[in-house]
Protein backbone atom coordinates (compact mmCIF):
# COMPACT_ATOMS: atom_id res chain seq x y z
CA UNK A 1 0.00 0.00 0.00
CA UNK A 2 1.52 3.67 -1.12
CA UNK A 3 2.99 5.65 1.74
CA UNK A 4 1.59 9.15 3.07
CA UNK A 5 4.24 10.39 1.35
CA UNK A 6 4.01 8.70 -2.01
CA UNK A 7 0.94 10.01 -2.41
CA UNK A 8 1.74 13.50 -1.73
CA UNK A 9 4.55 13.16 -4.29
CA UNK A 10 1.88 11.79 -7.17
CA UNK A 11 -0.45 14.78 -6.31
CA UNK A 12 2.94 16.68 -6.99
CA UNK A 13 3.73 15.31 -10.24
CA UNK A 14 -0.02 16.04 -11.84
CA UNK A 15 0.24 17.85 -14.54
CA UNK A 16 -2.65 20.69 -15.11
CA UNK A 17 -5.70 19.97 -16.79
CA UNK A 18 -5.45 23.02 -19.07
CA UNK A 19 -1.46 22.19 -20.17
CA UNK A 20 -3.00 18.15 -20.68
CA UNK A 21 -5.36 19.14 -22.77
CA UNK A 22 -3.87 21.78 -24.17
CA UNK A 23 -6.68 24.59 -24.02
CA UNK A 24 -6.24 27.93 -22.40
CA UNK A 25 -7.90 28.72 -19.29
CA UNK A 26 -11.06 30.79 -21.40
CA UNK A 27 -11.64 27.96 -23.47
CA UNK A 28 -15.10 26.87 -24.12
CA UNK A 29 -16.58 23.69 -23.14
CA UNK A 30 -17.09 22.55 -26.96
CA UNK A 31 -13.76 23.39 -27.20
CA UNK A 32 -12.28 21.41 -24.16
CA UNK A 33 -14.58 18.65 -25.45
CA UNK A 34 -13.11 18.67 -29.01
CA UNK A 35 -9.65 18.74 -27.31
CA UNK A 36 -10.27 15.90 -25.81
CA UNK A 37 -12.35 13.87 -28.39
CA UNK A 38 -9.04 13.82 -30.20
CA UNK A 39 -6.55 12.84 -27.59
CA UNK A 40 -8.70 10.34 -26.21
CA UNK A 41 -8.73 8.81 -30.13
CA UNK A 42 -4.88 9.72 -30.44
CA UNK A 43 -3.84 7.38 -26.81
CA UNK A 44 -7.24 5.06 -26.73
CA UNK A 45 -5.55 1.38 -25.37
CA UNK A 46 -7.09 0.20 -28.54
CA UNK A 47 -4.58 1.66 -30.20
CA UNK A 48 -1.86 1.54 -28.06
CA UNK A 49 -1.80 -2.19 -27.04
CA UNK A 50 0.74 -2.62 -24.51
CA UNK A 51 1.56 0.29 -24.60
CA UNK A 52 2.11 1.75 -20.77
CA UNK A 53 3.17 5.42 -22.01
CA UNK A 54 -0.50 5.68 -23.88
CA UNK A 55 -2.23 4.27 -21.01
CA UNK A 56 -0.97 6.68 -18.62
CA UNK A 57 -1.50 9.27 -20.88
CA UNK A 58 -4.90 8.26 -21.68
CA UNK A 59 -5.69 8.34 -17.93
CA UNK A 60 -4.59 11.29 -17.28
CA UNK A 61 -6.37 13.38 -20.20
CA UNK A 62 -9.49 11.33 -18.94
CA UNK A 63 -8.87 12.51 -15.31
CA UNK A 64 -8.09 16.27 -16.78
CA UNK A 65 -11.43 16.03 -19.03
CA UNK A 66 -13.55 15.11 -15.72
CA UNK A 67 -12.22 18.11 -13.68
CA UNK A 68 -12.79 21.00 -16.95
CA UNK A 69 -15.97 19.15 -18.03
CA UNK A 70 -17.73 19.82 -14.42
CA UNK A 71 -18.51 23.63 -14.11
CA UNK A 72 -18.97 23.35 -10.54
CA UNK A 73 -15.26 21.15 -10.46
CA UNK A 74 -13.70 23.60 -13.57
CA UNK A 75 -14.77 26.60 -10.76
CA UNK A 76 -12.71 24.71 -7.38
CA UNK A 77 -9.96 24.09 -9.69
CA UNK A 78 -9.57 27.42 -10.88
CA UNK A 79 -9.47 29.20 -7.76
CA UNK A 80 -7.62 26.25 -4.79
CA UNK A 81 -5.92 23.55 -7.56
CA UNK A 82 -6.41 19.58 -7.25
CA UNK A 83 -6.92 20.08 -3.33
CA UNK A 84 -10.57 21.17 -3.84
CA UNK A 85 -11.39 18.52 -6.58
CA UNK A 86 -12.33 15.05 -4.91
CA UNK A 87 -10.19 12.33 -7.41
CA UNK A 88 -12.17 9.78 -5.93
CA UNK A 89 -15.65 10.89 -7.00
CA UNK A 90 -14.19 10.95 -10.89
CA UNK A 91 -16.73 8.87 -12.84
CA UNK A 92 -14.81 7.52 -15.59
CA UNK A 93 -16.33 6.40 -18.87
CA UNK A 94 -16.27 2.60 -20.08
CA UNK A 95 -15.86 1.64 -23.45
CA UNK A 96 -17.96 -1.69 -23.81
CA UNK A 97 -16.17 -2.48 -27.36
CA UNK A 98 -12.95 -2.76 -25.64
CA UNK A 99 -13.75 -4.88 -22.74
CA UNK A 100 -14.10 -9.00 -22.51
CA UNK A 101 -17.09 -11.05 -22.29
CA UNK A 102 -16.85 -11.21 -18.74
CA UNK A 103 -16.40 -7.46 -18.32
CA UNK A 104 -19.35 -7.29 -20.35
CA UNK A 105 -21.18 -9.88 -18.35
CA UNK A 106 -20.55 -7.51 -15.05
CA UNK A 107 -21.01 -4.24 -15.78
CA UNK A 108 -24.66 -5.72 -17.49
CA UNK A 109 -25.23 -7.17 -13.85
CA UNK A 110 -24.60 -3.92 -12.48
CA UNK A 111 -26.03 -1.43 -14.70
CA UNK A 112 -29.59 -3.61 -14.05
CA UNK A 113 -29.16 -3.27 -10.54
CA UNK A 114 -29.25 0.20 -10.68
CA UNK A 115 -25.59 1.10 -10.36
CA UNK A 116 -24.74 4.08 -13.15
CA UNK A 117 -22.23 2.89 -15.25
CA UNK A 118 -21.16 5.61 -17.99
CA UNK A 119 -20.42 4.94 -21.65
CA UNK A 120 -18.76 6.18 -24.13
CA UNK A 121 -18.19 5.54 -28.03
CA UNK A 122 -16.05 3.05 -29.31
CA UNK A 123 -12.88 4.33 -30.23
CA UNK A 124 -13.34 2.22 -33.70
CA UNK A 125 -16.07 4.32 -34.64
CA UNK A 126 -14.29 7.30 -33.82
CA UNK A 127 -11.80 6.74 -35.50
CA UNK A 128 -13.60 5.52 -38.53
CA UNK A 129 -15.72 9.05 -38.44
CA UNK A 130 -12.00 11.17 -38.16
CA UNK A 131 -10.59 9.07 -41.24
CA UNK A 132 -13.61 9.96 -43.10
CA UNK A 133 -14.37 6.16 -44.15
CA UNK A 134 -17.96 6.16 -42.92
CA UNK A 135 -21.07 5.36 -44.45
CA UNK A 136 -23.33 8.30 -44.73
CA UNK A 137 -27.36 8.63 -44.98
CA UNK A 138 -29.41 11.18 -46.21
CA UNK A 139 -31.86 12.37 -43.97
CA UNK A 140 -34.58 14.68 -45.12
CA UNK A 141 -36.36 17.01 -42.70
CA UNK A 142 -39.21 15.93 -41.96
CA UNK A 143 -38.59 12.41 -42.59
CA UNK A 144 -38.06 9.35 -40.39
CA UNK A 145 -36.12 6.39 -41.09
CA UNK A 146 -36.50 3.16 -38.85
CA UNK A 147 -33.66 0.39 -38.82
CA UNK A 148 -31.57 -1.62 -36.07
CA UNK A 149 -27.75 -1.02 -35.27
CA UNK A 150 -24.82 -3.06 -33.96
CA UNK A 151 -24.22 -2.94 -30.61
CA UNK A 152 -21.25 -0.82 -30.46
CA UNK A 153 -21.49 0.39 -33.83
CA UNK A 154 -23.26 3.80 -35.59
CA UNK A 155 -25.42 4.92 -38.50
CA UNK A 156 -24.53 8.50 -40.33
CA UNK A 157 -27.36 10.78 -41.49
CA UNK A 158 -26.71 14.07 -43.55
CA UNK A 159 -29.33 16.82 -42.56
CA UNK A 160 -29.05 19.61 -44.69
CA UNK A 161 -31.19 22.46 -43.49
CA UNK A 162 -31.30 26.10 -45.26
CA UNK A 163 -31.24 29.79 -43.78
CA UNK A 164 -34.88 29.69 -42.94
CA UNK A 165 -34.78 26.70 -41.62
CA UNK A 166 -31.61 27.23 -39.54
CA UNK A 167 -33.68 30.65 -38.41
CA UNK A 168 -36.68 29.04 -37.36
CA UNK A 169 -35.08 26.00 -35.12
CA UNK A 170 -34.35 22.41 -36.01
CA UNK A 171 -34.55 19.07 -33.83
CA UNK A 172 -33.18 15.97 -34.30
CA UNK A 173 -34.93 13.14 -32.24
CA UNK A 174 -34.77 9.59 -31.90
CA UNK A 175 -36.63 6.91 -30.13
CA UNK A 176 -36.23 3.29 -29.23
CA UNK A 177 -40.35 1.30 -28.87
CA UNK A 178 -38.12 -1.68 -27.48
CA UNK A 179 -36.34 0.42 -25.25
CA UNK A 180 -33.14 0.40 -26.29
CA UNK A 181 -29.61 2.27 -25.15
CA UNK A 182 -28.33 4.53 -27.73
CA UNK A 183 -26.76 7.38 -27.79
CA UNK A 184 -27.18 10.57 -30.95
CA UNK A 185 -24.15 11.71 -31.47
CA UNK A 186 -23.31 15.05 -33.60
CA UNK A 187 -20.05 15.15 -35.82
CA UNK A 188 -18.29 18.32 -36.73
CA UNK A 189 -16.76 18.41 -40.45
CA UNK A 190 -12.98 18.60 -39.99
CA UNK A 191 -11.07 20.40 -42.75
CA UNK A 192 -9.58 17.07 -43.93
CA UNK A 193 -12.82 15.79 -44.36
CA UNK A 194 -12.97 13.39 -41.74
CA UNK A 195 -15.64 13.59 -38.67
CA UNK A 196 -14.89 14.66 -35.36
CA UNK A 197 -17.29 14.30 -32.64
CA UNK A 198 -19.04 17.28 -30.85
CA UNK A 199 -22.42 16.27 -29.13
CA UNK A 200 -23.79 13.16 -27.57
CA UNK A 201 -26.95 12.40 -25.76
CA UNK A 202 -27.83 9.66 -23.80
CA UNK A 203 -31.03 7.57 -24.23
CA UNK A 204 -33.29 8.20 -21.38
CA UNK A 205 -36.75 5.96 -20.53
CA UNK A 206 -39.68 8.22 -20.96
CA UNK A 207 -42.51 6.55 -20.31
CA UNK A 208 -42.85 2.65 -23.23
CA UNK A 209 -39.76 4.42 -25.14
CA UNK A 210 -36.39 5.69 -24.93
CA UNK A 211 -35.49 8.16 -26.21
CA UNK A 212 -32.75 10.94 -26.79
CA UNK A 213 -33.31 14.35 -28.89
CA UNK A 214 -30.75 17.18 -29.77
CA UNK A 215 -32.84 21.05 -30.19
CA UNK A 216 -31.32 23.69 -31.97
CA UNK A 217 -33.80 26.33 -31.21
CA UNK A 218 -31.23 29.61 -30.92
CA UNK A 219 -32.11 30.29 -27.35
CA UNK A 220 -30.20 28.47 -24.79
CA UNK A 221 -31.91 24.34 -24.48
CA UNK A 222 -31.17 22.32 -21.28
CA UNK A 223 -30.35 18.18 -20.66
CA UNK A 224 -31.00 16.72 -17.60
CA UNK A 225 -27.80 13.79 -16.98
CA UNK A 226 -29.22 11.43 -14.62
CA UNK A 227 -26.34 9.98 -13.62
CA UNK A 228 -25.06 12.89 -12.01
CA UNK A 229 -24.56 12.27 -8.17
CA UNK A 230 -26.61 8.97 -9.16
CA UNK A 231 -24.10 6.84 -6.89
CA UNK A 232 -24.56 9.10 -3.54
CA UNK A 233 -28.72 9.02 -4.18
CA UNK A 234 -29.34 5.45 -4.20
CA UNK A 235 -28.13 4.82 -0.80
CA UNK A 236 -30.14 8.16 0.39
CA UNK A 237 -34.06 8.88 -0.86
CA UNK A 238 -33.61 12.48 0.15
CA UNK A 239 -30.27 12.79 -1.30
CA UNK A 240 -31.88 11.62 -4.47
CA UNK A 241 -34.91 14.32 -4.03
CA UNK A 242 -32.47 17.06 -3.63
CA UNK A 243 -29.88 16.00 -5.84
CA UNK A 244 -32.55 15.39 -9.20
CA UNK A 245 -31.97 19.14 -10.87
CA UNK A 246 -27.93 18.58 -10.73
CA UNK A 247 -27.41 17.44 -13.72
CA UNK A 248 -29.71 20.25 -15.52
CA UNK A 249 -27.18 21.73 -17.49
CA UNK A 250 -27.17 24.25 -21.01
CA UNK A 251 -26.36 22.37 -23.91
CA UNK A 252 -22.89 23.83 -25.69
CA UNK A 253 -24.98 24.55 -28.83
CA UNK A 254 -28.02 26.27 -29.41
CA UNK A 255 -28.47 26.57 -32.95
CA UNK A 256 -26.83 25.07 -36.45
CA UNK A 257 -25.96 27.12 -39.56
CA UNK A 258 -27.36 26.40 -43.01
CA UNK A 259 -25.08 23.49 -44.36
CA UNK A 260 -25.05 19.91 -44.08
CA UNK A 261 -24.84 18.39 -40.71
CA UNK A 262 -23.57 14.69 -40.30
CA UNK A 263 -25.82 12.72 -36.72
CA UNK A 264 -25.16 9.53 -35.97
CA UNK A 265 -27.18 7.03 -33.76
CA UNK A 266 -24.78 4.71 -31.72
CA UNK A 267 -25.88 1.20 -30.30
CA UNK A 268 -25.18 1.34 -26.49
CA UNK A 269 -26.53 -1.99 -25.13
CA UNK A 270 -24.66 -4.69 -23.69
CA UNK A 271 -25.15 -7.48 -25.87
CA UNK A 272 -28.06 -6.76 -28.46
CA UNK A 273 -28.62 -4.64 -30.98
CA UNK A 274 -30.72 -1.37 -30.45
CA UNK A 275 -33.97 -0.82 -32.40
CA UNK A 276 -34.77 2.59 -33.31
CA UNK A 277 -36.32 5.67 -35.44
CA UNK A 278 -34.85 8.41 -36.21
CA UNK A 279 -36.45 11.47 -37.07
CA UNK A 280 -35.11 15.11 -38.96
CA UNK A 281 -37.74 18.06 -38.36
CA UNK A 282 -37.86 22.06 -38.48
CA UNK A 283 -39.28 23.40 -35.92
CA UNK A 284 -41.00 26.35 -37.41
CA UNK A 285 -44.91 24.81 -37.09
CA UNK A 286 -44.03 24.36 -33.31
CA UNK A 287 -44.11 27.98 -32.30
CA UNK A 288 -45.91 27.34 -29.30
CA UNK A 289 -44.02 24.20 -28.39
CA UNK A 290 -40.96 26.38 -28.23
CA UNK A 291 -42.30 29.14 -25.73
CA UNK A 292 -43.64 26.54 -23.72
CA UNK A 293 -40.33 24.58 -23.70
CA UNK A 294 -38.42 27.76 -22.80
CA UNK A 295 -41.10 28.44 -20.04
CA UNK A 296 -40.99 25.17 -18.08
CA UNK A 297 -37.10 24.80 -18.51
CA UNK A 298 -36.85 28.54 -16.65
CA UNK A 299 -39.14 27.30 -14.20
CA UNK A 300 -37.15 24.40 -13.63
CA UNK A 301 -34.08 26.61 -13.09
CA UNK A 302 -35.88 28.38 -10.40
CA UNK A 303 -36.87 25.21 -8.75
CA UNK A 304 -33.18 23.97 -8.63
CA UNK A 305 -32.12 26.90 -6.07
CA UNK A 306 -35.28 27.04 -4.74
CA UNK A 307 -34.19 23.44 -3.86
CA UNK A 308 -31.41 24.31 -2.00
CA UNK A 309 -33.12 26.22 0.41
CA UNK A 310 -35.65 23.80 1.16
CA UNK A 311 -32.97 21.40 1.68
CA UNK A 312 -31.30 23.23 4.11
CA UNK A 313 -35.20 24.12 6.33
CA UNK A 314 -35.48 20.37 5.32
CA UNK A 315 -32.46 19.24 7.42
CA UNK A 316 -33.24 21.65 10.24
CA UNK A 317 -36.82 20.59 10.41
CA UNK A 318 -35.30 16.90 10.43
CA UNK A 319 -32.97 17.05 12.68
CA UNK A 320 -35.88 18.45 15.14
CA UNK A 321 -38.04 16.08 14.51
CA UNK A 322 -35.13 12.95 15.13
CA UNK A 323 -34.17 14.87 18.46
CA UNK A 324 -38.21 15.07 19.05
CA UNK A 325 -39.03 11.39 18.48
CA UNK A 326 -36.01 10.57 20.98
CA UNK A 327 -36.86 12.66 23.65
CA UNK A 328 -40.78 11.12 22.96
CA UNK A 329 -39.35 7.73 23.35
CA UNK A 330 -37.08 8.62 26.66
CA UNK A 331 -40.19 10.53 28.63
CA UNK A 332 -42.65 7.17 27.43
CA UNK A 333 -39.78 5.24 29.32
CA UNK A 334 -39.42 7.32 32.39
CA UNK A 335 -43.52 7.49 33.02
CA UNK A 336 -43.38 3.78 32.57
CA UNK A 337 -41.16 3.31 34.92
CA UNK A 338 -42.24 5.48 37.89
CA UNK A 339 -45.67 4.21 37.55
CA UNK A 340 -44.41 0.77 37.76
CA UNK A 341 -42.94 1.90 41.08
CA UNK A 342 -46.28 3.45 42.40
CA UNK A 343 -48.03 0.44 41.93
CA UNK A 344 -45.32 -1.55 43.41
CA UNK A 345 -45.47 0.81 46.80
CA UNK A 346 -49.34 0.63 46.27
CA UNK A 347 -49.04 -3.17 46.62
CA UNK A 348 -46.48 -3.02 49.44
CA UNK A 349 -49.36 -2.09 51.78
CA UNK A 350 -50.43 -5.11 53.44
CA UNK A 351 -49.39 -7.93 56.02
CA UNK A 352 -50.32 -10.84 54.09
CA UNK A 353 -47.65 -12.51 52.62
CA UNK A 354 -47.16 -11.76 48.29
CA UNK A 355 -49.43 -14.05 46.73
CA UNK A 356 -47.71 -16.35 44.05
CA UNK A 357 -49.44 -16.30 40.83
CA UNK A 358 -47.83 -19.50 39.48
CA UNK A 359 -48.79 -21.66 42.92
CA UNK A 360 -52.52 -20.40 42.29
CA UNK A 361 -52.41 -21.51 38.96
CA UNK A 362 -51.17 -25.03 39.54
CA UNK A 363 -53.58 -25.46 42.87
CA UNK A 364 -56.54 -24.34 40.53
CA UNK A 365 -55.22 -26.89 37.97
CA UNK A 366 -54.89 -29.60 40.85
CA UNK A 367 -58.52 -28.96 42.29
CA UNK A 368 -59.91 -29.23 38.54
CA UNK A 369 -58.28 -32.23 37.60
CA UNK A 370 -59.32 -34.10 41.14
CA UNK A 371 -62.84 -32.83 40.69
CA UNK A 372 -62.67 -34.29 36.93
CA UNK A 373 -61.28 -38.04 37.79
CA UNK A 374 -64.07 -37.66 41.20
CA UNK A 375 -66.87 -37.59 38.40
CA UNK A 376 -65.40 -40.27 36.20
CA UNK A 377 -65.50 -42.33 39.46
CA UNK A 378 -68.66 -41.08 40.38
CA UNK A 379 -70.17 -41.93 36.89
CA UNK A 380 -68.82 -45.50 36.91
CA UNK A 381 -70.25 -46.51 40.34
CA UNK A 382 -73.43 -45.07 38.97
CA UNK A 383 -73.70 -47.51 35.61
CA UNK A 384 -72.42 -50.44 37.71
CA UNK A 385 -75.31 -50.33 40.07
CA UNK A 386 -77.77 -49.76 37.46
CA UNK A 387 -76.75 -53.31 35.58
CA UNK A 388 -76.68 -54.88 38.55
CA UNK A 389 -80.00 -53.71 39.53
CA UNK A 390 -81.35 -54.78 35.68
CA UNK A 391 -79.68 -57.88 36.45
CA UNK A 392 -81.61 -58.72 39.47
CA UNK A 393 -84.56 -57.94 38.27
CA UNK A 394 -83.86 -60.43 35.16
CA UNK A 395 -82.83 -63.06 37.03
CA UNK A 396 -86.37 -63.05 39.61
CA UNK A 397 -88.56 -63.06 36.53
CA UNK A 398 -86.57 -65.60 34.90
CA UNK A 399 -87.31 -67.74 37.70
CA UNK A 400 -91.01 -67.23 38.44
CA UNK A 401 -91.56 -67.54 34.37
CA UNK A 402 -89.70 -71.00 35.09
CA UNK A 403 -92.23 -72.65 38.04
CA UNK A 404 -94.32 -75.28 37.13
CA UNK A 405 -98.26 -74.60 37.29
CA UNK A 406 -99.98 -75.76 40.06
Amino acid sequence: MPSHKSIEASKQMRRDPYDVLDVSRTSTDQEIKSAYRKLALKYHPDKNANDPVAADMFKEITFSYNILSDPDKRRQYDSAGFEAVESESQELELDLSSLGAVNTMFAAIFSKLGVPIKTTVSATVLEEALSGVVTIRPLLIGQSISRKVEKQCAHFYSVTITEDEAQDGFVCQVKSSDKSKFKLLHFDQEESGGLSLSLQEESAKTGKVTSAGMYFLGFPIYRLDQTVNSMAATKDPDTAFFRKLDGFEPCEITELKAGTHVFAVYGDNFFKSASYTVEAVCASPFKEEKENLRAVEAQILTKRVELLQFETEYKEVLAQFTEMTSKYAKEMQEIDELLKQRNEIHASYTTAPPMKRSSSKSRNRGYSNEATDFDQVRDKKSTARERNKKKKWFNIHLKVGKRKPC
